[in-house]
């Protein structure tokens, strides 16, 4: 049995107009479906608006889609007894993109991750206290933060300090939603290389939000692209998405930066050749009619 489940999942916004009968519908997802097992991690790529932040509230629990089924372990997150809801809520965690805006700026570091053990774990003072300590040093910070504030640390500490409360509790799988997508890229390089060695070391399955192919390809056994609320493609390895003929992965294909400045000089060249190109034939073909 796979950990999660997405089943021919839809979901649409109405969007209410001044004169009775325009009522629009805005369809964000369309017949979406997947699966993630244990101990794997997904990543969903695609450009802005695709629909990959609403497809992650969906599996969350978040938003209802007004069609298909998100399974986790078996079970209908949306139409679960109340236990098993709650034992859904312990399994499944979540990493935001804005690490500031996800914690309460009144909570020290030591609250912040406590939250999930004071909700599921029956621990005296001492016991949170310690799991607390070993949550920090786990992610590369330690006891000294713990009485430090979110306006205290750099996004990459907090984003850290977001990551030791989803992991507080050893859940079975982890949403990052462009979860590293604010930070710059050294700290974002540390972040991704502190995820892969929680998912080796707990077990961990993620899906794995992101419009960042590299960062993607780093972390994930499978990826997914998104286009419009459409599921288009996945690919196993990277030998398949970099082959792949599908035109909405060629453009995402094409936005990749070189690593260094000189080869993304090129790379625009490229593009502008291509664009000068693409406007001669244009000229052409109007030129005959």
């Amino acid at each position: 049995m796979s950990l999660l489940q997405a089943k021919q999942v839809s979901f649409s916004y109405n969007s209410k107009k001044l004169f009775k009968g325009n009522d629009q519908t805005n369809k964000i997802l369309n017949e979406i479906s997947f699966t993630i097992e244990e101990g794997s991690c997904l990543g969903l790529i695609g450009t802005s608006g695709a629909g990959k932040s609403t497809l992650g509230k969906v599996v969350l629990g978040i938003q209802r889609p007004q069609q298909g089924q998100v399974l986790f372990q078996g079970h209908d997150i949306f139409h679960a007894n109340k236990a098993t809801k709650q034992q859904i809520r312990r399994n499944l965690q979540v990493v935001f993109q804005d690490s500031f805006s996800a914690v309460n700026p009144r909570m020290t570091a030591e609250r912040i991750i406590s939250e999930p053990l004071e909700n599921y774990e029956k621990l005296t003072v001492g016991e949170q206290r310690k799991k607390v300590i070993e949550l920090l040093e786990r992610v590369g910070l330690n006891k000294k933060d713990l009485n430090k504030y979110p306006h205290q640390f750099s996004g990459g500490q907090l984003q850290r300090i977001n990551i030791a409360r989803a992991i507080a509790l050893k859940p079975k799988l982890i949403v990052l939603d462009e979860s590293v997508s604010s930070l710059d890229m050294v700290t974002q390089s540390l972040i991704l290389e502190l995820l892969s060695e929680l998912k080796d070391d707990y077990g961990l399955s993620y899906l794995f939000i992101t419009h960042d192919i590299k960062a993607a390809f780093s972390i994930s056994d499978q990826i997914g692209v998104l286009e419009k609320g459409e599921l288009i493609e996945l690919y196993d390895s990277k030998d398949q998405f970099f082959s792949s003929k599908h035109p909405v992965v060629k453009r995402l294909r094409d936005s990749i930066l070189a690593e260094h400045p000189r080869f993304r000089t090129l790379q625009r060249q490229t593009l502008v050749k291509k664009q000068i190109s693409l406007g001669e034939e244009h000229l052409k073909d109007e030129r005959k009619r």
